[in-house]
């Protein structure tokens, strides 16, 4: 007779529950933190129903629990052992899990099975089959998807434990699972941090903090900009007006910062002051920002004039729309500082022009680009100029590190030249298409981090990213993070979250991600061609 599985009889549904719902609060060093993916499954989960439909429930061995009682009792400390699995800290635990693939073997055989996922998306059943030791394969067809997938799973199995290939000093004396090529990500990281601040970084200066903040240069965090459109009075032509949804920096209780618009008629001209105090309508105003009623989306600051959903739409695809600089964001001595804009730092934004940009357009769909409606065409219009010369110098500082990753990788051991990765190869040349690809996944982080669509939450004091959901909304008012801060939204706090998480996993298994239709796929072999 077929033994049933723990998983056709009962789980811990309770601590399998707790412990999916708390990861959602782990960041750091979490996989998820590689790149984004759509709704990704909670690892504690797929790693308990891994082990759940693989182990024998108690009642298919009669023979080893005779009883009600004995199979209650195995049942029981099986749960034990899913209960310790389910817990994050526990998934680096070599005991745990050991503990779970000598379950898994006693039910299967002596064997520990292939696991296969036709849509591994983001590619958590993978991931945690391979860190309870199964050899897994999955396949999308989405090729982000699996990009990730081979990040995920593939590389660091291919380089686990090796030491790292960078010269000089080492974070430390032993290396497990994917240490090593972590360190590399950072290392190298830092490097193209250092070629790209040579390219651009001329673009990204300091503040100068006022006397009564503490005075000196501090590192600016972002500039936070307003869109601008035509005023809709003749009285005012050619006057460009900001339509910002909001003029408050800071809602954080009894640290509110607001934004004034200092109005000049005769000179057509609107400029913002910081104030750092206000009444609770002040307040509730610049929440408003120049948004108007139902049927005028915005109110004109210089004349008061209507600027309806039309008006706007019809200068976005006019090519009319403009950009003003309202604040600074900076790094004070205990907290963000709020700075006026100026001149200088407003010209450096338009000082540069992208020499290369994407020119791939947007699917006509209102409801998920609503940027089509305001004159956005393709990738490319997301981005300042400004922005898109600091993705640029990024790309290229990747791409030309490679060799260099490659002769360092031999002289520390690694076989010289060899395959590349796509074709199994494990030698110098496959480490350094690696590690520059987890670089790449970096710049992509960063690339939802530096678009126009990119808003300042005020409640946290932090940059939001361009795919807060699956759309990209047209915003008003938008926040341009500086690449070079090491704050929110930086080149170094996105590696550094791809470096934790690349050193946190355990490619205990050997696994494998490809491109395939989940139609055309009855069996894929761990080593294909």
């Amino acid at each position: 007779m077929r033994k049933r599985k723990l998983i056709e009889v009962a789980m811990p549904l309770e601590a399998i529950s707790a412990s999916s719902a708390r990861e959602k609060s782990i960041r750091h060093g979490h996989p998820s933190t590689l790149h984004l993916w759509w709704a990704r499954r909670p690892l504690a989960a797929c790693r308990a129903v891994l082990f759940a439909q693989l182990v024998d429930d108690p009642s298919s061995h009669p023979e080893r629990f005779p009883t009600e009682g004995a199979v209650d009792a195995e049942r029981d400390r099986l749960f034990g052992i899913m209960r310790e699995l389910v817990v994050w800290e526990n998934s680096f635990d070599g005991s745990v899990l050991n503990c779970a693939r000598e379950e898994i073997r006693n039910s299967c055989g002596g064997d520990l099975p292939r696991i296969h996922d036709p849509f591994s998306g983001g590619g958590s059943v993978s991931l945690e089959a391979q860190r309870l030791g199964l050899p897994a394969t999955g396949s999308d067809l989405n090729p982000v998807a699996v990009l990730i997938g081979k990040a995920a799973v593939e590389f660091p199995f291919l380089f686990a434990g090796r030491e790292p290939a960078h010269p000089g000093a080492r974070e430390r004396n032993n290396y497990r699972h994917a240490e090593g090529l972590a360190e590399d990500v950072r290392f190298y990281g830092d490097l193209a941090l250092a070629c790209a601040f040579a390219s651009v970084g001329c673009l990204y200066s300091k503040a100068v903090l006022p006397p009564d903040l503490g005075g000196g240069p501090a590192e600016i965090v972002a500039w936070l900009w307003s869109r601008t459109v035509p005023s809709p009075d003749p009285a005012f032509g050619g006057a460009h007006v900001p339509i910002a949804s909001s003029f408050l920096l800071s809602s954080k209780s009894g640290r509110e910062v607001r934004l004034e618009p200092d109005i000049d008629r005769e000179a057509k001209d609107i400029r913002f002051r910081v104030c750092r105090s206000g009444t609770s309508e002040e307040i509730a105003q610049a929440r408003q920002g120049a948004k108007a009623g139902r049927g005028a989306n915005f109110r004109c600051l210089l004349s008061g004039a209507a600027i309806t959903p039309d008006q706007v739409r019809a200068a976005g695809r006019g090519k009319e729309m403009g950009q003003q600089l309202m604040a600074i964001v900076a790094d004070g001595p205990r907290r963000k500082v709020y700075l006026p804009a100026d001149g200088p730092h407003e010209a450096a934004a338009f000082a540069m022009r992208a020499d290369w940009r994407p020119e791939l357009r947007f699917p006509v769909d209102a409801r998920a680009f609503t940027v089509c409606l305001y004159g956005f065409e393709s990738w490319g219009d997301l981005f300042t100029e400004r922005q898109l010369a600091a993705l640029n110098a990024f790309s290229r500082a990747i791409s030309s590190m490679r060799e260099e990753i490659a002769r360092d990788a031999a002289a520390a051991g690694f076989a010289p030249g060899g395959l590349p990765l796509e074709e199994g190869g494990t030698g110098a040349r496959a480490y350094a298409e690696a590690v520059t690809t987890y670089l790449a996944l970096v710049l992509s982080k960063c690339a939802d981090y530096w678009s126009s669509i990119c808003t300042w939450h005020a409640s946290r004091e932090i940059i939001g990213h361009t795919f807060g959901r699956q759309a990209v909304p047209m915003v008003w008012d938008f926040a341009e993070a500086n690449p070079f801060s090491g704050m929110t939204g930086s080149w170094g706090a996105m590696l550094e979250w791809v470096a934790k998480a690349v050193a946190r996993l355990v490619p205990s298994g050997e696994a494998s991600v490809v491109q395939r239709d989940a139609r055309t796929v009855r069996y894929l072999s761990i080593r294909h061609a």
